[in-house]
């Protein structure tokens, strides 16, 4: 039965098709206490103190407006009140005119400011371009009952067509865009991105999952090593498969079929990556894998890809590596290769490549990535399809009815709080429903076996 999914502005009075919702994630550590955030752009004339134009706190760190149904493209800014209170670029100084354009659908966009011009030091030493913004700072993991920082890259056209994109999953999401959060340097992936769409790319977005810090071996591997742990790598590529991803689905638009989804890690997140393609191969299809760190379970993976069912036919592969990085990188790969080779991954679509300099840093996978996120989709058509909505509809009247159409038969929901967890369920068919008046303010989504889609409550 085909899934259907469904994007539902957050503060919406009446019906919209195409209104704006903009929403900010993260503000400056030193913005002064209490104060408000002003949306001044177009439709508004500029106003940097309009009071009709207050970001509203959402009760979950975040702050909302949303922008009526509109036409065409809108430059806009976030101030505290006044234009000497603009917000700024990361090092404080002065930043373009963001924008967006009205679609045909409702939008939301997530959003980072970065810094106010007026309040020295506001900016901080990050490297993120500006499309890339903290998806949340606290995703709960209900398989392993924990949160997790979850960033996003959205390609530089995203807001200003209907186009859908593949998406890449990217383990170690700290290191991936911004070198005041990384390790020991950063991929640098949004330069990477930006620099490839300008010459032509087609584009893709990329979700980054911060690594657990004390988790992180536990987490990457789905089997243990007496030595250095392990163990919870099949609990947390549910996650990703079975929570992620569909959150992803569900509010970007995305190409959610296998072939356009992508796993890509490095060291212990090659070795997840891997795993998680042969695992979840119903979801992803394309791994790569960066000087992997396949010796921490050798024996295990190769039993379990020896001993998998799933079909390989489809899936692409892309391993790098430094012949130098250890005694057994060369060797381990290869062997991990020849294994999935031999249960039907096809040799034409696996690609291999040993460097002399390569070693096991950040810095050498930077130089990697462009290379391997080109071959993952050189055979992968991108048509430029549009977003269409799919029926059955939902919509938020106000904030206590919805009115359904299109809905085949009366389904049962169950009910989620925007942290994961279940608060209850809600019986749903073609008409408009009540929300209970004891259900507590916030966002929610309602889930079923074929359908999903996010509610408010004020």
């Amino acid at each position: 039965m085909r899934k259907y999914y469904f994007l539902l502005g957050l503060f919406l009075p009446l019906i919209g098709f195409s209104q704006v919702t903009l929403r900010v994630t993260s503000i400056p550590t030193n913005t002064p206490a209490g104060a408000s955030i002003y949306f001044a752009g177009a439709t508004n004339g500029w106003n940097a103190g309009d009071p009709n134009a207050v970001l509203q706190p959402d009760g979950f760190g975040a702050y909302e407006i949303t922008i009526p149904q509109g036409t065409g493209t809108v430059e806009y800014k976030f101030t505290r009140g006044s234009w000497p209170t603009v917000e700024g670029n990361a090092s404080g100084g002065f930043l373009p005119n963001r924008s967006f354009t009205f679609t045909d659908s409702p939008q939301t966009i997530n959003l980072t400011i970065q810094s106010w011009e007026d309040i020295s030091g506001s900016g901080s030493n990050s490297t993120a371009a500006a499309n890339v913004q903290i998806l949340s700072p606290s995703f709960f993991i209900p398989q392993l009952n924990r949160n997790r920082r979850i960033w996003l890259y959205l390609p530089p056209d995203y807001h200003t067509t209907t186009k859908t994109y593949p998406v890449l999953y990217m383990k170690d999401g700290q290191n991936l865009f911004d070198n005041a959060t990384s390790f020991a340097g950063e991929w640098q992936i949004d330069e990477t991105l930006n620099t490839l769409h300008a010459q032509g790319d087609y584009g893709a977005i990329v979700v980054g999952i911060d690594n657990g810090g004390v988790h992180r071996l536990d987490e990457y591997s789905p089997w243990v090593n007496a030595q250095y742990g392990g163990g919870e790598g099949a609990a947390y590529m549910n996650f990703i498969a079975q929570t992620l991803k569909p959150y992803i689905d569900l509010n970007f638009r995305t190409k959610p079929q296998p072939e356009f989804n992508a796993l890509i890690g490095s060291s212990m997140g090659a070795l997840i990556a891997t795993y998680g393609a042969v695992e979840h191969g119903m979801h992803f299809k394309k791994v790569g894998s960066f000087s992997p760190a396949y010796w921490f379970a050798l024996s295990d993976l190769n039993t379990y890809v020896n001993a998998t069912s799933t079909v390989l036919t489809n899936h692409r592969m892309y391993f790098v590596a430094g012949q130098n990085e250890s005694a057994t990188m060369v060797t381990n790969l290869n062997t991990v290769r020849n294994n999935l080779i031999a249960k039907g991954l096809p040799t034409a679509e696996t690609f291999t490549k040993i460097d002399s300099y390569g070693t096991h840093t950040e810095n050498y996978w930077k130089g990697e990535f462009a290379a391997a996120y080109q071959w993952l989709f050189l055979t992968t058509t991108l048509s430029n399809d549009g977003f269409v909505p799919t029926k059955p509809m939902v919509y938020q009247m106000t904030s206590s009815k919805l009115f359904v159409e299109g809905m085949e038969t009366e389904t049962i929901f169950s009910l989620f709080s925007i942290t994961g967890q279940k608060v209850g369920t809600i019986k749903l068919s073609n008409g408009v429903h009540d929300l209970d008046n004891a259900l507590a303010s916030g966002i929610y989504f309602l889930k079923a076996a074929d359908f999903a889609f996010k509610i408010f409550k004020n």
